[in-house]
């Protein structure tokens, strides 16, 4: 489950793929393939969550990591490149690394 908070010191990454709308289902289930296949078995995986624009041009993908190390492995893990070669035949993306800042809740 994703938790974000500014005390775990995770890894987040956060990429969003342009794409065009007749291909943007495609690209959400090739995502969710390559995370339920691939990826979530990767040493240092946390969480991901997959979400779709509603004018059906972008997918993004919010995904923690325990460390920078851990992401890269995953870049490198030969299981996990097909997909990524196969979402970029469809889409551009371009993703960014990030650490919590800040969260909020509302007022009670």
């Amino acid at each position: 489950m994703t938790t974000i908070s500014t005390e775990n010191h995770y890894l987040t990454l956060i990429n969003v793929f342009s794409v065009n709308p007749v291909n943007q289902q495609k690209l959400v289930e090739l995502l969710t393939r390559a995370t339920a296949d691939s990826v979530r078995k990767i040493t240092g995986f946390i969480s991901s969550s997959l979400h779709r624009s509603l004018d059906g041009t972008k997918v993004t993908m919010y995904a923690q990591w325990r460390s920078m190390e851990d992401y890269q492995n995953m870049r490198n893990n030969a299981q996990a490149s097909p997909y990524l070669d196969e979402a970029l035949k469809i889409a551009t993306f371009a993703p960014g690394m990030y650490e919590v800042a800040e969260t909020f809740l509302p007022e009670s």
